[in-house]
């Protein structure tokens, strides 16, 4: 087996264990806010927002600071370093009493958040262009799988042991995907090209922002994450809202999980699309398809209607962030790859902060309902980009980039 083979199977079960762990409190989230006091619901959402948000405050500032560090001195220290700290962070919150040091907590966590996107661009780096969308597709499974079993285990957990046991094995499980990062990670030596010292932040910044495809990519990924992050944390309530059952927790695993078995069976074949057809076709052809299965959310009047839609929608746009990292990976620069990946996390990241607290105040003020509302429009906007941008002249970011040294 090859290393960049030993290197793919590594970081995938790495990625299934990071992203069942962190998947694991995301159902009782709201829940758990619950147990601080006697708050009313509209205080409930509104904090769940907030403190979902939190962790992407602090990760949207570090993440082209930590590609930056990577170009330089690799990604495998910057996995470890998330994996540690996202554990430490997680054994903590077991043991916070109030909103506030929850939400401190969530702050601090962001500070070395990012395994999975951190690891797609490690694995992005070291693949081949013309299979980049294939391999981010087919290495998706691992984080999506740990994705779908994660809020069920973390349902059960809760339901059975409690909230605050939860976090202690979340936090042990994370540890040990550290360990088999530390062990079982072979990365290829980081070679300084003497151009690369040209490439200063100031460069690389005007240049993203002088590429309309590049910079119109990174906005969509926001997009994509702001409609998706602005229903995950208000999700239990939805489903507390369709059963009587007193298994919430883990009913709202199974509504979680819905989507990510949509992801496993379908995403590695629009990857393999991308990569023959066109990243931009497969892209804007997901984002107009996943309106159709966003809306109609909102007018379910049973739990399996909602669980059939996001297994539906998660078949159609689970390859929408591989596909995005794949076409970043076409258009940048090997000797800036990891600090331009941070960039685009950083989009991600905002997205991630704007949407949970954008979902938060709608469904304040309208009703959880109206936030599918509002992410099926972002995701009509986001295909519309895309539709725009690819009618554009071609540009090469190297030649962007080279003209503002």
């Amino acid at each position: 087996m090859n290393n960049r083979k030993h290197n793919f199977i590594i970081i995938l079960v790495s990625n299934f264990i990071v992203a069942s762990s962190m998947t694991m409190i995301m159902p009782f989230l709201s829940l758990y806010i619950e147990t601080f006091g006697d708050f009313p619901e509209s205080y409930v959402q509104k904090w769940a927002g907030l403190i979902f948000a939190a962790t992407f405050v602090t990760a949207f500032i570090m993440s082209p600071i930590w590609g930056r560090i990577a170009d330089k001195y690799g990604y495998k220290p910057i996995m470890i370093i998330n994996c540690f700290g996202i554990a430490l962070s997680i054994f903590l919150m077991g043991y916070v009493e109030n909103v506030i040091q929850f939400f401190i907590l969530r702050l601090f966590m962001g500070i070395v958040t990012g395994f999975i996107p951190t690891s797609m661009a490690f694995i992005s780096k070291h693949t081949p262009k013309n299979i980049a969308g294939k391999t981010l597709g087919t290495l998706q499974i691992g984080s999506v799988g740990g994705s779908l079993f994660g809020p069920v285990i973390g349902g059960s957990l809760a339901d059975a042991i409690g909230f605050n046991f939860t976090f202690i094995y979340t936090s042990i499980a994370i540890t040990i995907a550290a360990i088999i990062i530390i062990f079982g990670i072979h990365e290829p030596e980081i070679i300084q090209k003497e151009k690369s010292v040209l490439y200063s932040t100031k460069n690389i910044l005007w240049a993203l922002f002088h590429h309309p495809l590049i910079l119109s990519t990174m906005l969509v990924a926001s997009l994509i994450q702001i409609g998706n992050f602005s229903i995950q944390p208000l999700l239990s309530l939805y489903v507390s809202h369709l059963t009587t059952s007193e298994q919430v927790a883990m009913l709202a695993g199974i509504t979680f999980s819905a989507a990510g078995v949509g992801n496993i069976l379908i995403g590695r074949f629009f990857g393999k699309l991308a990569d023959n057809i066109g990243y931009e076709k497969v892209l804007m052809s997901l984002l107009f398809i996943s309106v159709f299965f966003i809306i109609p959310q909102a007018f379910v009047t049973s739990l399996w209607q909602l669980i059939v839609l996001r297994f539906l929608l998660g078949i159609f746009s689970g390859g929408l962030i591989p596909i995005v990292t794949a076409l970043i990976r076409r258009e940048a620069p090997v000797a800036i790859q990891g600090e331009v990946m941070g960039y685009n996390q950083s989009f991600r990241f905002l997205g991630n902060i704007i949407g949970p607290v954008l979902g938060g105040f709608i469904s304040g003020f309208a009703g959880i309902s109206a936030v599918f509302y509002s992410t099926g429009l972002l995701f009509l906007i986001a295909a519309i980009v895309i539709f725009i941008i690819q009618k554009l002249p071609k540009k090469y970011f190297e030649d962007v980039l080279k003209s503002h040294i």
